[in-house]
């Protein structure tokens, strides 16, 4: 059985992440990776999962490597039958913040210098109250924290959750506004056509033209996704 549910995810916090680097502007694209999502709320190292997020996960707070391993962590949500799909803005406001830094190479290399020049750079950032719109796909109930942190500064985010009702499926020519991952869904179905939004660690699409079997909704409009999505990985 599968069981869907719509999430709504509003900032309480200024939300950043540097999804393109512009000179010395740094900007927030308004949609949040699947991945990212997954790490946030909890899903990654969760031991003895059942249907409940486990509050112990070591990815949380602190990442004692820099180096990605979302295969190894993203693997075992496919075995278990949870999938995340990327959130989408349903409404939002970007704010610009200046930072600046003085050259202090003094302090870190004991170097003499008669200079000091300061520099400076720019954060566009996702504004508190703006809310997204997500959907998680599972093969049993599941109960997502109410509360998450996300982006570089672990911004606080309220999650809510509806449960939509039993999914029709259908194979047929469709569209999908959603913001998807493209490695996730192009092995299962025939992708036509797409608007890209680059950001790493895979760059997703959204307005996808596509051949394929899909959920749809009786009682919810405008709302297709498509079967079989699972996280896969390049080889």
């Amino acid at each position: 059985m599968t069981i869907i549910y719509r999430c709504k995810l509003e900032l309480h916090d200024s939300l950043y992440f540097a999804t393109r680097e512009i000179g010395r502007l740094y900007e927030t694209e308004p949609i949040i990776h699947n991945y990212a999502l997954c790490y946030s709320l909890g899903l990654i190292d969760s031991e003895n999962y059942s249907t409940t997020v486990s509050e112990e996960n070591s990815y949380r707070y602190f990442c004692p490597e820099q180096v990605p391993k979302y295969e190894e962590h993203l693997t075992p949500l496919n075995e278990q039958g949870i999938y995340i799909t990327p959130a989408r803005s349903l409404h939002h406001l970007s704010i610009l913040n200046t930072w600046k830094y003085a050259n202090n190479n003094y302090h870190v290399e004991m170097e003499k210098t008669q200079k000091n020049i300061p520099s400076f750079g720019r954060a566009k950032e996702i504004a508190p109250e703006s809310q997204f719109e997500f959907f998680l796909i599972a093969q049993k109930n599941i109960k997502l924290p109410k509360w998450i942190r996300l982006g570089k500064w672990m911004s606080k985010a309220e999650i809510t959750v509806e449960k939509l009702p039993p999914p029709k499926t259908k194979t047929d020519l469709f569209t999908c506004t959603h913001p998807l991952n493209p490695l996730d869904v192009m092995f299962t179905n025939r992708v036509i056509s797409y608007d890209v939004v680059n950001m790493p660690p895979v760059s997703l699409i959204q307005n996808v033209q596509m051949q394929g079997e899909y959920y749809y909704f009786d009682d919810v409009k405008n709302v297709k996704i498509p079967k079989q999505m699972q996280y896969r990985f390049k080889a």
